[in-house]
């Protein structure tokens, strides 16, 4: 079948969501004409992949369209429920008509249809998909139960991608463009707009996984209530030696881009590097490799 495939771990397929787009073999099917049909006038959807569209129509040149859109009744001609790239792919493949079951739907359950649609398809960003549930919620009054029950997904889940909406504008710009991991945009949620951007900035310069980023945080809210509860050291007890050391401490951190620890004096002690994983072991060891290599030449 010409249907598009759900998006794993968004819940059940669109039929399932909404029993009415099932056909079967009751249902009669006739055929029209691709200029008597336009497209959800709800679609948010505005771009549709030019390759996919292209291996579709061949399909269809080759087997037909094996499974009918759904439209329904307008002013003029038909509207479509649902298969729209079918429909657009039919007449790439040079077909005049396509299969259709004709049902009435008004306009609240074809703007639903839509946008669950839409919020199911493989190329959304966390953000858009956050923006799809809250236009849910928002167009039909829902709670977020309510809406869980709908998408075939657990209130939590729900409530994950909405909580991005309340992350700083800098930093859901990070995650629609992919340079912030919704791990990491998760990590963030709560805090207040100039730490957030901070240790986004932070995360996406020294390249930190979602465990760096949650270690860091914790360490930062440590810091804090230490500050809070002991008195703050005077500059006089600050001495050169330890000024020395956390300088070395943070250009080691610079170059193996991970957390590091100076134990002892400038003339005896131990370096702590931390790694979270195999995979980060076996970079800093190569990193340390590549610096020996390097001092020899």
């Amino acid at each position: 079948m010409h249907m598009a495939q759900r998006r794993s771990g968004l819940g059940r397929g669109l039929e399932a969501l909404i029993p009415e787009l099932n056909i079967s073999e009751e249902d009669r099917v006739q055929y029209l004409s691709l200029t008597d049909l336009r497209p959800n006038p709800f679609q948010p959807r505005q771009t549709f992949d030019d390759d996919a569209l292209m291996e579709l129509a061949e399909s269809i040149r080759q087997h037909g369209v094996l499974q009918p859109i759904l439209v329904r009744r307008a002013v003029v001609g038909y509207e479509i429920i649902a298969g729209e790239r079918r429909w657009r792919a039919a007449g790439r493949a040079g077909l005049a008509a396509i299969p259709a079951v004709v049902r009435s739907f008004d306009d609240d359950r074809m703007m639903e249809v839509a946008l669950i649609e839409n919020i199911q398809r493989e190329s959304l960003t966390p953000l858009e998909i956050a923006r799809g549930y809250q236009r849910l919620i928002d167009s039909f009054q829902l709670t977020q139960e309510e809406l869980a029950q709908r998408m075939g997904q657990s209130r939590s889940h729900i409530a994950n991608y909405l909580r991005l909406l309340t992350l700083p504008q800098a930093v859901q710009e990070d995650v629609s463009r992919g340079t912030l991991s919704m791990g990491h945009a998760k990590v963030l949620v709560g805090l207040d707009e100039k730490e957030a951007t901070h240790l986004a900035k932070e995360a996406q310069k020294h390249n930190w996984s979602v465990r760096t980023l949650e270690r860091v945080l914790k360490e930062r809210r440590e810091d804090k209530q230490s500050k809070i509860t002991s008195l703050p050291k005077k500059k006089s007890q600050i001495s050169e030696e330890s000024m020395f050391l956390k300088d070395m401490e943070r250009k080691l951190e610079e170059v193996l881009k991970t957390r590091i620890r100076i134990v002892g004096t400038e003339n005896k002690g131990k370096i702590e590097i931390e790694y979270l994983e195999k995979e980060d072991l076996e970079r800093i060891i190569q990193k340390l490799m590549d610096l020996s290599v390097e001092s020899y030449r």
